[in-house]
């Protein structure tokens, strides 16, 4: 999919745009300029907290309080000034002239009403057409977006549908009433990569099919150099850099857009580590695990098959990638060599024995031996504990470890993912997004595991956040030397990271290889598939050379 060109008509303007925390508080977004004309695609990009969302809350009056727009902002939508436009005024605007897409749909589809009744809402508020009319167009637009079965999933409810079709009829309800402008607040950091490029790529169609211009919020700079011919780089509340996407991205002069730059990840100098030689410690042969089907009134469906008869060996101290898009069990294998999820068949051993679970003394070993860091560590850790107990809990389970020795590793373990002692105390909803997965990451290290299964452990996180925790991971691998398997759909966390990838699909490993042979010389379509929808960026600058912002 081709960057849409704008036309010379100017959809929305912004001058000056400053959010403040009431009239006197601290500057949000601060003196932001930017123009998008109709048809047009314009970016805002940076870290979390950089401003970029309360710019398009701004535009779209829905600033949370306290916040507001100070004086002296102007908000121009087509020949009408949004900054002080009456509530009632604002609410004819919201919704049937600009649409917003959120970053999570099951957040934003009402989980109690229908689909059909949801897409219908906006129709009759803005357009009082008749419900003959409005199913007729929902029906239309749903057959546009290549849902398969449009009549029954207007009955339907949004948790029946994975994320990639809940953004599609997100996407889809926005758009039916032909919006002059759509916001895009990260519309699709939760997706994997093939349906990550469905959705953008349907949103295009949709925006150059009538003309709307496209406010895109994101911190994917490699999307971004895609599909957004301009962009905006957003630091602590001011552009630092703006310009054509491919000149800002590609050729970075502030140091700051450099930073970002170069924290996407790359691939190592020299290669991955060679790992034919590494000794197996971990063995899955012939691995098949069910889902049971679920159980109705007078029949039970039949079982769900999500991973179907895989091989897969990861050698001593080796990082063997596990990528696929969502729902191919990726994750589903994972969880079972941590006994979160129990196989149907076939075996797994650990360093030569089967892999025990249960109450055993040799299952203890293997627990303590094999680890876990989730995707998100919000959910993954007690709101309860203060993370040094959370970090030090894991310990408790060793009798011979007093509690001396017990604090004195918890510091150390805290030290070594590079947390100072001040967080000790805290509780996880005192930390950053990245500063709990350091402390997953500590948690899943203090005992000296084996073997860690890194279940997307960056996914969530921003750009440069991302690079620390991969490095951070690499160091402690290289320290410590345990195996790990590195569960991910980015795959250029996993060209970063890892020494051998296994591709799945549909349950079955389809692919494995080294790293280069993986992604150099692909030989299955699946493979292939995966990487032309990878959106990476070409760098033509010194990354190394990039100094911190001030």
């Amino acid at each position: 999919m081709t960057k849409g060109t704008s036309s010379t008509a100017p959809v929305v303007t912004a001058k000056d745009l400053t959010v403040t925390i009431g009239p006197v508080g601290p500057k949000i977004v601060d003196g932001l300029n930017f123009t998008i004309n109709s048809g047009g695609m314009l970016a805002l990009v940076g870290e979390s907290g950089s401003g970029k969302t309360m710019a398009a809350r701004a535009v779209l009056g829905l600033l949370p309080t306290p916040l507001i727009v100070a004086p002296g902002s102007s908000i121009r939508f087509n020949n009408t000034e949004l900054v002080g436009l009456p509530p009632k005024a604002m609410r004819g605007i919201r919704g049937a002239r600009i649409g917003m897409v959120f970053q999570e749909p099951m957040v934003s589809l009402n989980p109690s009403m229908t689909i059909g009744e949801q897409m219908a809402e906006g129709l009759t508020l803005h357009q009082k057409l008749g419900k003959s009319e409005i199913r007729d167009r929902s029906l239309a637009m749903l057959e546009r977006i290549q849902i398969k079965d449009p009549a029954r999933c207007l009955s339907a409810y949004p948790h029946e549908f994975s994320g990639g079709m809940r953004q599609r009829i997100m996407l889809a309800s926005v758009m039916l009433l032909k919006p002059e402008l759509l916001i895009a607040d990260e519309p699709t950091t939760a997706l994997d990569t093939l349906v990550q490029r469905d959705v953008l790529d349907l949103m295009m169609e949709l925006t150059q099919e009538n003309g709307t211009a496209v406010l895109l919020i994101s911190h994917d700079l490699g999307m971004v150099s895609h599909y957004a011919r301009d962009v905006v780089v957003m630091h602590k509340g001011k552009a630092v850099e703006q310009g054509l996407s491919n000149d800002v991205l590609t050729a970075p002069k502030h140091d700051y857009t450099k930073r970002l730059v170069d924290a996407l990840p790359k691939r190592q100098a020299g290669g991955a580590r060679n790992s034919t030689r590494a000794e197996p410690l971990l063995e899955m042969r012939d691995i098949v695990i069910d889902y049971p089907g679920r159980s109705h009134l007078f029949r039970t469906s039949q079982p769900k098959r999500a991973v179907d008869t895989v091989d897969l060996v990861v050698g001593r101290g080796e990082t063997v990638a596990l990528v696929g898009a969502s729902g191919s069990g990726k994750t589903t294998l994972g969880r079972a060599i941590v006994g979160l999820v129990q196989t149907t068949s076939g075996s797994i051993s650990f360093r030569g024995k089967p892999l025990e679970f249960g109450r055993s003394e040799t299952a203890k070993v293997h627990r303590a031996d094999i680890q876990i860091i989730f995707q998100d560590p919000y959910s993954s850790l007690d709101p309860r504990q203060r993370v040094e107990d959370i970090v030090g809990e894991p310990l408790k389970l060793d009798p011979s470890i007093s509690k001396a020795e017990r604090d004195r590793r918890v510091r150390e373990v805290f030290s070594e993912v590079g947390l100072g002692p001040e967080f000790l105390r805290r509780l996880p909803h005192q930390l950053s997004g990245g500063q709990r997965q350091r402390v997953a990451i500590a948690r899943a290290i203090i005992r000296r595991p084996a073997f860690v299964v890194a279940d997307e452990p960056v996914s969530a996180l921003d750009m440069t956040v991302q690079k620390q925790i991969l490095e951070l991971i690499r160091t402690l691998q290289e320290r410590y030397g345990f195996a790990c398997l590195f569960v991910s759909h980015d795959l250029g966390a996993v060209e970063q990271v890892s020494d051998r990838v296994a591709v799945m699909e549909n349950g079955k490993i389809v692919e494995v290889g080294n790293r280069d042979d993986i992604f150099d010389r692909p030989q299955h379509p699946y493979t292939r598939r995966l990487l032309d929808a990878a959106m990476l960026l070409d760098r033509k600058f010194d990354g190394a050379a990039a100094q911190p912002a001030a």
